[in-house]
């Protein structure tokens, strides 16, 4: 009967909603977590609108069915697969699983790479959309994810899928990053905020970066944020510039990343090219997801005590650890800590025991030759209130190490 039928559709797109809109700022686990999951890393079927489609999965090695994970989508480009994402392995971008953030997060996220149709995002009818959706319900349904903590990011058609992810489901994912992307992927809906990131280069024979830069504002509009022409840099500067929006909503910012290169995924500063190892767009895009943690962070101290590794001088202390390690390279994370009384702007300093040198840095202000680094914070986190602290982090050749670092006020 067209009535009940009716009535079941307005059932079954409410409980969609239920299922995947988290209350604001709460966090909340689904239903796969405290279960012995079923799905193994992998490559993984499902059905979706009556087509069977393809993804692979990456699970933590320590998955503990106990602990919420971060989820991450990443789509591949036209004429890429889901392996490209999930391995990494193609020209000139070893090592780059899941675009350069598998190597940042460790054991800390659950990864997804979805196979497109054809190749490519082109969400005919919403079908690529609806294909996120069903794998989303399977997952969550075996796995232990925390809602509030879901992130999407693709290069060039993979940005463009991203995009109409926040387009069209701006309260399942938390944030997006699109990567040299187009409307290729449509935009069903539009109107609401979602944190966004872009980036995208200056001389894109392929999506010319005008389209980059209206899809960044359909975000800054819905965001409330100050409209402006961000800084960029100079063509054949080899370099990018990062711009981070004044005035969005609460936990909603719009940061802006143009560099001076073509269509590319991995730019590097200082050479063309693309760079897995080199690129320092992973290291903005995981400090832009990292940040929107809803673990709460431990309470400092009123009267911090150095750790063995950082040196007070009466106004701050810095303190180096090893997050993560492969052969070859190293992750490292700095806190720094404010003495007794507030700091306005601070730096930290250190020297290499050997022959370690730092390849991509976040969240500071690098400088320095040799084995010798200084690192100055950036205008939003020079303010640290007494016994307050905030973090930066680096990627390195060479074996791990964490030396002494000294920590000065301005």
């Amino acid at each position: 009967m067209p009535g009940h039928r009716s009535l079941l559709a307005a059932i079954t797109i409410a409980a969609l909603v239920i299922l995947f809109t988290p209350v604001p700022g709460t966090a909340a686990a689904t239903a796969g977590c405290g279960r012995t999951p079923t799905l193994q890393n992998g490559a993984n079927t499902i059905q979706s609108n009556g087509k069977t489609r393809n993804y692979i999965l990456r699970i933590p090695t320590n998955y503990d069915s106990r602990r919420p994970y971060r989820l991450v989508f990443g789509f591949h480009w036209l004429n890429g697969t889901a392996t490209d994402v999930a391995t990494g392995q193609t020209v000139q971008r070893d090592g780059w699983s899941y675009y350069g953030l598998q190597r940042l997060a460790g054991e800390s996220t659950i990864f997804v790479a979805p196979q497109g149709l054809n190749n490519g995002w082109a969400n005919n009818g919403g079908e690529d959309v609806t294909f996120v959706d069903d794998m989303l319900r399977r997952i969550e349904g075996d796995l232990c994810v925390e809602t509030t903590q879901r992130f999407a990011l693709g290069f060039s058609y993979g940005g463009a899928m991203s995009f109409a992810l926040a387009c069209a489901r701006p309260t399942v994912f938390r944030a997006v990053a699109v990567y040299s992307g187009g409307r290729l992927s449509g935009c069903g809906g539009g109107a609401q905020p979602i944190a966004y990131f872009a980036a995208h280069g200056l001389r894109d024979g392929v999506l010319n970066i005008s389209g980059g830069r209206s899809m960044r504002d359909t975000f800054v509009r819905n965001n409330g944020c100050t409209a402006q022409n961000p800084p960029e840099p100079s063509q054949g500067s080899l370099t990018h510039r990062t711009t981070t929006y004044s005035g969005c909503a609460a936990a909603r910012p719009v940061v802006w990343a143009a560099f001076d290169e073509g269509h590319i995924a991995a730019p590097q500063d200082g050479a063309p090219g693309d760079s897995g190892s080199r690129t320092w767009l992973p290291g903005e895009t995981w400090r832009f997801f990292t940040q929107f943690s809803s673990s709460p962070s431990p309470s400092p101290s009123p009267s911090p005590s150095p750790s063995p590794s950082g040196t007070v001088t009466g106004t701050c202390a810095a303190t180096i650890r090893v997050t993560n390690s492969w052969q070859g390279g190293f992750q490292g994370e700095v806190t720094v800590r404010a003495g007794d009384s507030a700091v306005n702007g601070w730096t930290a300093s250190w020297s290499w025991p050997g022959p370690q040198i730092i390849t991509q840095s976040w969240g500071g202000v690098r400088s320095g030759s040799g084995a010798n680094v200084t690192v100055r914070n950036e205008t939003w986190n020079g303010a640290l209130g007494a016994g307050a602290s905030t973090t930066f982090g680096f990627l390195a050749d060479g074996a791990p190490s964490t030396p002494a670092a000294i920590c000065a006020g301005p």
